[in-house]
Formats: structure tokens, sequence, C-alpha cells
């Protein structure tokens, strides 16, 4: 059983920085992809970031490529999104997703389908 836990967000100006935690609840960390996904107002929701914990093989979307690093701890079962030069673009509330190794292989790992398990959000608004 997963659970999932957003913490570190906030409101910040134009080309600043912020960092998203994700808290992971699991007896079976290290075998799972977790993605970050933000969601704007009226807008769909949309990946950001992606790691495999026992590889951590990265993924992201274009839009945030160079701007974003996801990253983990495996010794406190913990996921981080490093944001900068963040852009007003980049506001919505953010979540974290994952997906256990037994459901397999994402097709991409970026699409809202591929995950079943969400946390409850973390608003980031950069105005």
């Amino acid at each position: 059983h997963v659970q999932l836990v957003e913490s570190g967000g906030g409101l910040v100006q134009p080309g600043g920085s912020l960092k998203l935690s994700c808290a992971v609840s699991t007896s079976t960390y290290s075998g799972i992809r977790i993605t970050w996904f933000r969601q704007a107002p009226g807008k769909e929701r949309e990946g950001v970031a992606s790691i495999a914990i026992h590889t951590t093989a990265t993924n992201y979307a274009n839009s945030v490529r160079g701007r974003f690093t996801v990253s983990i701890d495996k010794d406190k079962d913990m996921m981080f999104l490093q944001m900068r030069i963040l852009q007003p673009e980049d506001t919505g509330t953010y979540f974290c997703a994952a997906r256990p190794w037994d459901e397999g292989v994402p097709n991409d790992p970026l699409r809202v389908p591929e995950y079943n398990i969400w946390g409850q959000g973390t608003q980031v608004t950069v105005s």
C-alpha cells in the first residue's frame, strides 16, 4: 500500500526557485516509479518529471527540461522536485503519483492514466 504526501509549495516571484517534496509511505519504495504532475486552473493535469526509484532513470516534459530536477533520498523515502527559473505558466497544483513496479513499465511515464496512486497536491504560484 503506497501513500504520498506532497509539501513545499508556495508563492514565488518569476525567475525564482522552489523545492517540492513527496514523502512516500510504502514498504516497497525501491520498486516503484514516482512522477510529478501539475494542474493549472481550467487545464488538464500534465506530467512534469518522473523517476524510477530502483534505476533513478528520469523523464522530463519539454516545458521544464533544464529548469526542473527530480531526485530521491532512499534513506528517507523522499522524492523531490527542484524547480528553477520559475515562470507564471508554472503555476498550478503539483501532485506526486506512484506506479508500483508490479504494474509493469508505463508506456509513457508522464501520462495521467499510468497512475492510480496520488497525493493530495501542493499549490505553487509564480507571480
